[in-house]
């Protein structure tokens, strides 16, 4: 009996002290006034100007976590705060399940969120499987020579918009991975460090800013969209530039990585990108209690794939490798490649038939997951030394589509990210029949840029104002005609009056006192609203 009891404590002590990963998510935002009144605060004028030229309004997910809440979270008896994200209004913390749960007496705490869901007082669905770990790793104006390139560039016609001269230019991709050793200094990627098209990055894991470092799998990646050897390897981007962001801690799996990867997204975005590339993906955890089922993969349930979903609103295209793990017992796609606004990225080999190791869909709420496919099996790509070489996974498959993307918005800049997504998908061969193993299918961008170019209703859609905030003047795009312009104060007096006469007008507001102003345009077929800040 007492050795029974000897063990009982034990157990109850080991249980008391063992760390636990949870969110902790917080009420409201105080200052949110503030910095939406000052946007530039919170976003570099590049984001503003994406927002803007999408019709995005800003909004309080963009406005930054208190940090008087998260410096009181931090101080709390036995916690570390991990990571936070703005969108989300949360902090990623870690520490013993008593002193996670006491951080609830906090006013300021509206709810905590344990990674072991089993710790959650809120009734969850019972976890019927476990997805298994995969291996993540696995006219014309210019004319390339692809070299061993040129089937995973050709078979989504990629070729086709590079020879128009349509190679990426005037976007920007940010890479989300484990690592990116050798790019600084292997041959392929000269021309982006020559160019400076490489923009800056920052290691998450180790809170600096060597993203030159820790592992092989992202520069792989990147070569797939910004390599660039001559009769070797061209990259579906060349002329697209850079962000580089690890977020993967390849020595563990933990769901601190989700919370790195919203980070990531989140410094994306303020940061002006167009494109997300994260060839990764979350499924099984190192602590059991942690790991995700299939149920889970309903778009709503995993804190990455809200932060990504988030990302897509925020005007940016969200690239995801859908999984490696096709040919196992658990075969469908997981997190992040499951949200719902993502493009999901299955793998086919040279012959665009289906890669055995590629996760399928759907999702479990039925939605068609992956959404498209490109050349996954036999990739070529660079390694860390600059060899060229091939290698498997739907890693590659991921940026390849992802350096598509990007040459295909630089060439219809004027579109949305909801008509890009659009375009890709119809564009692909399998968009009227969708299929578990390769979705959509195969894109022909080719086929998007001759559809978007000439679509009937490839107009602007709604008014568009810009920049914004202003200084000396205020610029209309718009198709509308016999329409005004009114511009009121904060006292609603109206400051400035003007008639709509050409697509793209500009408005001089140079005179005007800074502040808030809102604008009403209006004419016979439209009657909108918005604020506009005057600096």
């Amino acid at each position: 009996m007492k050795k029974l009891l000897l063990l009982l404590v034990l157990f109850v002590s080991f249980n008391s002290i063992a760390q636990e990963d949870a969110w902790v998510y917080f009420t409201n935002k105080p200052n949110a006034s503030t910095f939406l009144a000052n946007p530039l605060t919170m976003l570099s004028q590049r984001a503003l100007d994406r927002r803007t030229a999408q019709n995005i309004s800003l909004d309080i997910t963009d406005v930054p976590v208190h940090q008087p809440y998260i410096d009181q979270v931090s101080t709390s008896t036995g916690i570390t705060v991990m990571a936070q994200s703005k969108w989300l209004n949360s902090v990623h913390v870690r520490g013993t399940q008593a002193d996670i749960q006491a951080l609830t007496s906090l006013s300021f705490v509206d709810s905590i969120d344990f990674a072991n869901s089993a710790l959650n007082t809120r009734q969850v669905q019972p976890k019927d499987f476990k997805i298994k770990k995969v291996n993540k790793e696995l006219e014309e104006l210019v004319t390339y020579n692809y070299g061993g390139s040129d089937n995973q560039v050709q078979m989504l016609n990629g070729h086709l918009l590079h020879q128009q001269d349509y190679t990426g230019q005037g976007k920007i991709i940010s890479v989300l991975d484990s690592g990116f050793i050798g790019v600084d200094t292997a041959a392929p990627f000269q021309n982006l460090i020559t160019n400076n098209q490489i923009l800056g990055g920052y290691n998450f894991p180790d809170r600096n800013t060597n993203y030159f470092s820790r592992h092989n799998h992202g520069t792989s990646v990147l070569s797939c969209m910004g390599g660039f050897v001559d009769g070797q390897l061209i990259g579906t981007a060349p002329n697209a530039q850079y962000y580089l962001f690890i977020t993967e801690d390849v020595n563990s799996e933990n769901p601190v990585e989700e919370s790195y990867w919203v980070e990531a997204a989140e410094v994306a975005d303020s940061l002006g990108v167009d494109v997300i590339n994260s060839s990764l993906g979350y499924f099984e955890y190192d602590n059991p209690a942690y790991s995700y089922s299939y149920s889970d993969m309903n778009g709503t349930t995993a804190f990455a794939s809200r932060g990504a979903d988030i990302a897509f609103t925020k005007g940016m295209m969200v690239v995801i490798s859908a999984g490696n793990s096709g040919n196992s017992s658990n075969p469908h796609i997981g997190v992040p490649a499951e949200a719902t606004n993502v493009l999901a990225i299955g793998a086919v080999d040279s012959n665009e038939n289906y890669a055995s190791f590629s996760s399928i869909g759907p999702s479990f709420d039925g939605r068609v997951k992956p959404d498209v496919c490109a050349k996954g099996q036999q990739t070529t790509v660079s390694t860390t030394s600059g060899s060229i070489v091939t290698g498997s996974g739907t890693s590659y498959a991921s940026p390849v589509l992802a350096g598509m993307v990007a040459t295909f918005w630089s060439a219809v800049p004027s579109l949305t990210n909801v008509q890009v997504r659009q375009f890709i998908k119809e564009s692909a061969d399998l968009f009227a029949n969708p299929t578990v193993q390769k979705g959509y299918g195969v894109p022909d961008f080719q086929l998007a840029l001759t559809n978007a170019l000439n679509a009937t209703d490839f107009t602007i859609e709604s008014p568009i104002l810009y920049p914004n905030p202003a200084t000396s003047q205020i610029i209309l795009a718009s198709e509308i005609k016999n329409g005004s312009f009114l511009l009121f104060n904060n006292l609603g007096q109206l400051v400035k009056e003007e008639i709509i006469t050409k697509k793209v007008q500009n408005f001089n507001v140079e005179n005007l006192q800074s502040g808030i102003y809102y604008y009403q345009i209006t004419s016979p077929t439209t009657n909108l609203k918005g604020k506009i800040i005057k600096q």
